[in-house]
């Protein structure tokens, strides 16, 4: 028997799966399943982090293969972002150069991990194809008055001249250049998704299986609330509360609020601009998790219309002028927070009647606002809009889509989006009225390439449309989608908000887009802290795959801990995970055609694969590979082993640890391959026979052991054994004992003190 040489098997199955192409998916046949994981950034090179994200995934659709399903497990990669920009200026190379070269570096890697993904077939989010379809989204969107052009308060930044994404402010500063950064009101693109809140709203009981925690969440970020707009002298305040108006005893204003200036007084006029000021150099983000209430008086007065005393005005940037009017009347005694600010600076609290019935209109907010996907920087899909001094905003006709990037820019303009640094690009004719025109210079926000990218997995190479609606009602929606929990207030929301607008407009028939949601943890590096280069502990996957082959490191990543958890790399565990296929390695050599699988091991056998699918249904890869551990150990304890209980070892473990299961499958003469083999079925007939040892306590000491049959576990009928065993009745001496029961485990008979 030869020795478990990773590296002599690996690369070999690698290559014949592809060849053979066993993993295709086929568009005509039934059964479908659409597993989905979220698109990587290519960043560069993979950490073991990247790979626990896919390896739970891709055991699960071999898995569904191994069932009988008709897997589809797409893969691209999500290019366009800030990092690449950023590589481009701090190293002098070209976005498209850097960003290209990592996809290669990145495929490279992913075809070491032996995975059942089709990396023939992957979208790449810069590619001219994938620009062309959104921009067609986008122009669709612009001509039923989704996509419209606005002005709206922004991160800006004084020294660049350029508007910052919140993710671009880092501690009040351009994460470019350090200058502080001020809010401004300034014209940019929007998509109005606030048309579709209703919409995005979590029913109670919603018709897919999505994480509570998102839907939660998701709703809480709309914010829909039903109430009322009061005006306090000139004032419009929104309140869900209006019974309660009698108690407002001060009203607070948002910092960008129009009315500050107007009724700030001359005294308190330095202290309110050295506040507003102070309070544009946070981010939203930041004024909404302060806990730390901070503000300051106007110095003028409104009249309250109910209780009709005169109210002080404050400033305060804990209110956001994008959410209800800017402005709230604070009602100490039934508000905690208003009672909070109150008491801090010395505002009084007035009982309220909660009858107070003001006049005002009724009204329905949100939280959330339209969004904003205008980005002054080079590296995106361009904006497909013209702009004409006589004829207005033009969207670039069809036939001349793609608009592409020239590769001829200037990164770091002043003053100016870097595309608008390529005059020759910039200048062109108004396709309305043929006079001269320019482009628009500004580009996509990286979630629009994202919202809708896994509908274009399903017609990679389709030149009529985004994709092909049939393919995509046969084959949509997703049926599961892996990914990370940091998404849940962004992509996977604007991706909801795409699947009702392509529904729209006629191109899908449902609403949601992905039938299942599941989140992944994170690993930590061996110290416990997050993986980062600048911590200098990254685990690279290609150094461990040298050291113990990529199976080892699939196993160990599906083991540690669960899909959902977080934990720390740990040598030593994977070391383990080595030694575990090591034995299964090994175990061949107790083989014997003249071995049968006595009603013991069937009965074993169809516990552990019972178990596994249950678990593996319910993404439990750990406590699945915890059950193919109990089968090992109690096959390694045979003298010899039939070569039925050696086959249903290597499919359970074939999902896992794909390549030493194939190389074992060839060896032991089966045909090729195990990948295409049926999942083990559970013999039910064979578990009823199988005799289970219940452990009978008598106040928590053993006192006899029950072997009952599997089928004969129910508690009565065990209560009623135990009592009548002759051991047990002696340690009852006739009292009648409460049974604790864990099934098909242990009976514990507690006799209480007073029991006679």
């Amino acid at each position: 028997m030869n020795k478990y040489t990773p590296k002599d098997i690996e690369k070999k199955w690698q290559e014949k799966w592809h060849d053979d192409k066993i993993y295709a998916f086929d568009p005509s046949a039934k059964n479908k399943f659409y597993t989905l994981v979220e698109l990587p950034y290519t960043s560069g090179d993979l950490h073991v982090g990247h790979w626990f994200n896919w390896a739970t995934p891709d055991a699960y659709s071999r898995f569904k293969k191994l069932r009988g399903f008709n897997v589809f497990f797409p893969h691209g990669y999500d290019t366009i972002g800030l990092p690449a920009e950023n590589a481009a200026i701090q190293r002098k190379i070209h976005p498209k150069d850097w960003t290209m070269k990592n996809v290669e570096t990145m495929q490279a890697q992913f075809k070491t991990m032996g995975s059942m993904i089709d990396l023939d077939n992957i979208v790449i989010t810069c590619s001219d194809d994938y620009f062309k379809w959104n921009q067609w989204i986008f122009i669709k969107m612009f001509e039923r008055g989704i996509a419209y052009r606005g002005k709206a308060l922004s991160n800006w930044c004084p020294k660049d001249k350029t508007v910052l994404a919140d993710e671009h402010v880092e501690d009040g500063k351009c994460w470019r250049c350090g200058s502080v950064v001020e809010k401004k009101e300034v014209e940019q693109w929007f998509l109005k998704i606030t048309k579709y809140a209703d919409r995005l709203i979590w029913p109670e009981k919603p018709s897919v299986d999505w994480p509570v925690e998102v839907r939660v969440g998701q709703n809480q970020w709309i914010g829909k609330s039903e109430g009322m707009l009061l005006d306090f002298e000139g004032i419009e305040v929104f309140t869900t509360r209006p019974d309660t108006t009698d108690g407002a005893t001060f009203i607070v204003l948002a910092p960008e609020h129009p009315k500050v200036k107007e009724l700030t007084t001359a005294g308190q006029k330095n202290t309110v601009e050295e506040y507003v000021q102070k309070a544009s150099t946070k981010s939203e983000l930041q004024r909404k998790e302060n806990k730390d209430k901070t503000g300051v008086s106007t110095g003028a007065e409104v009249l309250n219309p109910v209780s009709g005393k005169k109210i002080p005005v404050w400033v305060a940037d804990y209110v956001l002028y994008g959410y209800g009017t800017g402005a709230i009347m604070a009602v100490p005694a039934a508000d905690e927070r208003d009672k909070e600010f109150a008491e801090k600076f010395g505002l009084p609290i007035e009982k309220t009647s909660f009858k107070a019935k003001p006049k005002g209109k009724k009204q329905v907010n949100y939280h959330i606002r339209d969004w904003s996907i205008s980005r002054q920087r080079y590296w995106g899909t361009p904006v497909p809009m013209i702009h004409c001094e006589k004829c207005g905003i033009v969207p670039v006709p069809e036939k001349d889509l793609p608009v592409t990037l020239p590769y001829e820019v200037d990164f770091t303009p002043k003053g100016k989006p870097p595309l608008a640094s390529n005059d020759e690009w910039l200048r062109v004719k108004c396709p309305k009225c043929g006079g001269n025109a320019q482009r628009d210079p500004e580009t996509l926000d990286t979630f629009f390439d994202s919202a809708w990218y896994y509908y274009r997995y399903v017609s990679t190479d389709y030149d009529k449309a985004p994709f092909v609606k049939d393919r995509v009602k046969k084959m949509m929606p997703v049926d599961i989608y892996f990914g990370g929990a940091e998404h849940t207030l962004g992509h996977t929301l604007y991706a909801r908000f795409f699947t009702k607008f392509f529904k729209d407009i006629g191109l899908v028939s449902f609403d949601e887009f992905a039938l299942k949601r599941v989140q992944h943890g994170i690993v930590l590096g061996p110290d416990g802290n997050k993986m980062s280069k600048s911590k200098g502990n990254v685990i690279n996957p290609d150094d461990v795959v040298k050291e113990y082959g990529a199976d080892t490191v699939r196993l160990y990543l599906n083991f540690m801990m669960p899909y959902e958890g977080t934990a720390p790399w740990s040598t030593e565990a994977i070391s383990g995970m080595f030694r575990f296929l090591q034995r299964i390695w090994k175990l061949q050599e107790k083989l014997s055609k003249q071995a049968k699988t006595d009603d013991e091991s069937k009965a074993r056998m169809s516990k552990v694969v019972r178990n596994i699918t249950r678990d593996m249904e319910q993404i439990k890869n750990n406590t699945s590979i915890a059950f193919i551990m109990d089968w090992l150990n109690f096959l390694s304890q045979k003298k010899e082993i039939s070569k039925e209980e050696y086959k249903t070892l290597l499919i359970l473990l074939a999902p896992f640890a794909p390549h030493i299961a194939e190389e074992l499958w060839q060896i032991i003469g089966e045909k090729y391959s195990v990948h295409q083999q049926k999942w083990p079925s559970v013999d039910e007939k064979a578990l009823q026979k199988q005799k289970v040892n219940i452990p009978v306590q008598v106040n928590g000491k053993l006192r006899a052991v029950l072997n009952l049959s599997a089928d004969n576990l129910k508690k009565d009928t065990v209560v009623k054994l135990a009592l009548e065993n002759e051991a047990v009745q002696k340690h009852l001496s006739g009292a009648k004992p409460e049974p604790i029961y864990v099934e098909g485990k242990v009976l514990n008979l507690v006799i209480k003190s007073s029991s006679k």
